[in-house]
């Protein structure tokens, strides 16, 4: 069936489900973990409910190491997965009695999943756990963590990266970057939307995505600044205009010296927080290339759904797992490291969450 016609079928996007939604998502708080596994949910076209969690920062590592799985890495750890069993609204007050292990068990059979899709170390013991329970198939996306690994013959499904090497395995399907919610659809929604307001900038556009360092403190402000001079130099080159957006990662201090470096080129910057509505979306889908820093895969991955040239800049920000990203992308074709010139090649858009999508359709029986 066409990426279209599936999108059009009655899959939601887990706020309202039907009570007949038999794949549930496991939600994680961390949203670039949460988008794997939703976005692959959105592809298959089939209603979903999204189950969200709460991780006890003590117990959430280890509890991977009961078998067959466990709770005990959650706060309040049966809330939302009670409410869900008894198709009420996560996060409601529920009797003690329901919130036991062995009452959510005792669920009728209509309420059960048959697929469970989740993504993160911390969330493949809930996995393991519903599929004890419930005898569901469960798809997980990265590693499922040092208990999952020990048991990743359980898991039906695992998608993991191909930069995290994984070994060769049935249930083991490599995947380009981490699958993510910017599908065909959204794209052409969000240019759609976005095409009246971006119509005064001339192209070509240039997107600009700029995260932060993985871990530590903010982007040092003069490689912010840097960053912005040169892709301001290279789209007011060519007579174009920057869309440029920052994220959490990137810090106040940084943010206005990117600001600074961009002032030669017509541009527009959103600033993390802003309470103006994000276009990150509408900026990918419009921009005719995309410059995205190296330290965010989610973020490359996102880019690279698109048509646009993609190039990636600040390579000092990247860890070992990020520059083996990003040598596949340049071995595939699909990205360029950030020069002194912007152009275009013929490459197509990378769709991982659609890839993986079909896969499960083509082993599991979802209708």
């Amino acid at each position: 069936m066409p990426e279209l016609e599936r999108a059009r079928r009655p899959a939601t996007d887990g706020h309202a489900p039907p009570p007949q939604a038999r794949v549930w998502v496991l939600d994680d708080p961390r949203v670039g973990t949460a988008n794997q596994a939703i976005g692959i949910a959105e592809r298959l076209g089939v209603p979903f409910r999204r189950i969200p969690l709460a991780w006890n920062r003590w117990t959430a590592h280890i509890a991977g190491l009961v078998p067959g799985g466990s709770l005990a890495g959650l706060r309040q750890p049966s809330r939302s997965i009670a409410a869900a069993l008894a198709g009420g609204a996560a996060g409601i007050s529920l009797p003690a009695a329901s919130e036991r292990d062995g009452g959510m068990a005792a669920a009728g059979p209509s309420l059960r999943p048959d697929l469970v899709i989740s993504a993160g170390r911390r969330s493949g013991a809930v996995a393991l756990w519903m599929k004890s329970q419930f005898g569901c198939r469960i798809v997980h996306c990265m590693s499922p963590g040092l208990g999952g690994l020990w048991r990743h013959g359980l898991f039906d499904l695992l998608v993991i990266p191909q930069h995290d090497r994984p070994a060769p395995a049935p249930n083991v399907f490599p995947v380009l970057g981490a699958p993510h919610r910017v599908s065909p659809l959204l794209l052409s929604q969000a240019r759609a939307a976005w095409q009246e307001r971006l119509a005064h900038l001339p192209q070509p556009r240039v997107a600009l995505l700029v995260g932060g360092p993985v871990r530590g403190s903010d982007m040092p402000p003069a490689m912010a600044n840097s960053l912005g001079r040169l892709v301001a130099r290279l789209a007011a080159g060519r007579g174009g205009a920057v869309l440029a957006t920052t994220s959490r990662r990137t810090g106040a201090e940084a943010t206005e010296a990117l600001s600074a470096g961009l002032s030669p080129a017509l541009h527009l910057i959103y600033r993390w927080g802003e309470p103006e509505q994000n276009p990150y979306h509408g900026f990918l889908a419009s921009a005719d290339a995309i410059v995205v820093t190296a330290d965010s895969i989610s973020m490359i991955s996102e880019a690279c759904a698109s048509s646009a040239a993609v190039y990636i800049a600040c390579p000092e920000l990247a860890g070992p797992r990020h520059r083996r990203f990003a040598e596949t992308l340049y071995q595939a074709g699909l990205a360029r490291p950030l020069g002194n010139a912007l152009g275009r090649w013929p490459r197509p858009p990378l769709d991982e969450a659609g890839r993986v999508a079909d896969e499960i359709r083509r082993r599991f029986a979802l209708d």
